[in-house]
């Protein structure tokens, strides 16, 4: 009933006309970014941030996610369209989304993902409203050892659920660590690995390996592969819209089994793109046209984009409650809090109550007004994409470099970001996954001043992160996370010796 009250109050916050006019703006820039390839949600909404500095927090935080609801809607436009994921997690999407609209069914793909993506966001909305305050109560028992053993348990969630290899998975999670020991410690004061130049002193922002790594590394990769832009017609045809809402309620068991798996992606760090393939798969498996999946089939539009959208709004609930972002936008956001001079964690809730809640309403809010503003504007983000690659990409790269000097007005930032374009592209290339790496990077000085307090309490006894059930829990998670590709490994060798001996008897 408390949460109830507090969303009503978070609606009264949402509803000025100055933050729908912001939703409003920022879904309509979030579209173009993910219409665009070579930007994506966690460039597009750093490139963003500076913009925020001089707005207020509740504010600031509406423009952003509405910015990133828009992303994935758009990355959803040009994977139907084009067969052009401008996201990564619309790449299951064009699976069959693009089958559809060759088959001259366009309106009716994209109908069914945008309504689908609406559902599957308003579920993630829907588990944060009613998680939140219980999640923000339980973290308020935590300490310095707790916090350090959930920061612990969110680095090894990447290497026991991230679904790729767990080895790329560590490297990029050390790397992200080292990165984020750059410049002076807080705690004795000292100069670490700054090899001598002044500009790190402050250490390496956040923002401009963002830029470098999702922006700059993507369009590297997108050169590469010497992209042309090939789409079908996007007119949009009234009446196909409302056929495709018509047949929704077919996939109703799509929806609940896609919606669980993008919520539980989200609040652990799988991310949007894990849920997306993970639901496909599963649908392509168990699904109810299942056989027809990657034929042009309309559930095998429905599973990845409501798993989708679904984790990309649940990943803020650990972002909020516990400090510990669920996806590399959500990380991005979480630097933003800490800029803007909020804390993440569950005193938010109590020191900032309309910020959090004005920050749930209007996720309601922006996701319904992004349906509306996707189907609206559909041929006009397409046309974009038939301007010439040549004419586009320099652009992306300029406004990418204007990013980078603008975060601290230093022309270094301006190489680091490129530095960490290389650093990306090679990243794709060698299929090493980035998000582990932002979010050590974010996470990383928490993280180690979290267990340099408790080292402290402690007098040096690693005993501390034992010495109470709740912290004892969140370590075992953590170590079973960390062993766990092991462990699978070792049941999967034994399980083939099993069934040999079995036949041989």
């Amino acid at each position: 009933m408390a949460d109830f009250a507090n969303l009503l109050h978070g609606f009264s916050v949402a509803l000025s006309f100055y933050h729908v006019a912001l939703i409003v703006a920022g879904v309509l820039l979030g579209i173009l970014v993910g219409v665009l390839p070579g930007l994506g949600a966690p460039n597009g909404v750093t490139l963003l941030l500076p913009l925020t500095f001089t707005m207020d927090p509740v504010s600031a935080i509406i423009l952003l996610s509405s910015m990133y609801w828009g992303a994935l809607f758009g990355g959803s436009t040009t994977s139907i369209l084009f067969n052009i994921p401008g996201e990564p997690s619309s790449v299951a999407t064009t699976f069959d989304g693009y089958p559809m609209a060759k088959q001259g069914r366009a309106t009716e793909a994209l109908a069914t993902a945008f309504f689908s993506a609406g559902i599957g966001a308003l579920t993630g909305v829907i588990v944060i409203t009613l998680l939140a305050g219980w999640i923000a109560e339980f973290a308020l028992r935590f300490s310095s050892p707790e916090f350090f053993a959930i920061y612990l348990l969110a680095f090894c969630s990447f290497i026991g659920l991230g679904g790729g290899d767990p080895m790329k998975a560590g490297v990029s999670l050390l790397a992200g660590l080292a990165f984020a020991t750059v410049g002076m410690d807080t705690v004795s004061g000292e100069l670490r690995l700054t090899f001598g130049f002044t500009d790190l002193l402050r250490g390496v922002s956040f923002l401009v390996a963002v830029i470098g790594l999702f922006g700059i590394g993507e369009l590297l990769l997108t050169v590469q592969e010497e992209l042309k832009f090939k789409g079908v017609s996007s007119k949009i045809e009234i009446r196909e819209i409302f056929k495709a809402l018509a047949r929704l309620p077919h996939y109703w068991a799509t929806f609940l089994r896609s919606a669980a798996i993008g919520v539980w992606m989200g609040i652990t760090p799988g991310g949007p793109t894990a849920a997306s393939f993970m639901s496909y798969g599963i649908g392509r498996r168990f699904g109810r046209y299942g056989r027809n999946f990657g034929k042009g089939e309309p559930e095998g539009v429905v599973a990845p984009e409501v798993a989708d959208h679904s984790a990309g709004t649940s990943a803020l609930l650990p972002m909020l409650a516990l400090g510990v972002p669920g996806s590399a936008t959500a990380a991005v956001m979480m630097g933003g809090l800490m800029i803007w001079g909020l804390q993440p964690g569950p005193l938010l809730f109590v020191e900032q109550p309309d910020f959090v809640w004005g920050l749930i309403a209007s996720m309601y809010l922006s996701n319904v007004i992004a349906v509306v503003l996707v189907l609206a504007t559909v041929p006009l983000f397409a046309s974009i994409l038939r301007i010439p690659f040549g004419i586009i990409g320099p652009i992306i790269i300029v406004v990418c470099l204007i990013g980078a000097y603008t975060v601290a007005n230093a022309a270094f930032d301006v190489w680091l970001a490129v530095a960490f374009g290389i650093v990306g592209y090679v990243f794709k290339r060698l299929d090493y996954p980035i998000a582990p790496l932002v979010l050590a990077m974010v996470l990383g000085d928490k993280a180690e001043d979290a267990f340099r307090q408790s080292m402290l309490y402690s007098g040096g006894s690693l005993s501390i992160f034992w010495s109470n059930p709740l912290v004892g829990t969140l370590m075992g998670l953590a170590i079973l996370l960390l062993v766990w590709p092991l462990v699978s490994a070792a049941v999967a060798r034994l399980r083939p010796a099993a069934t040999s001996e079995t036949g041989a008897r």
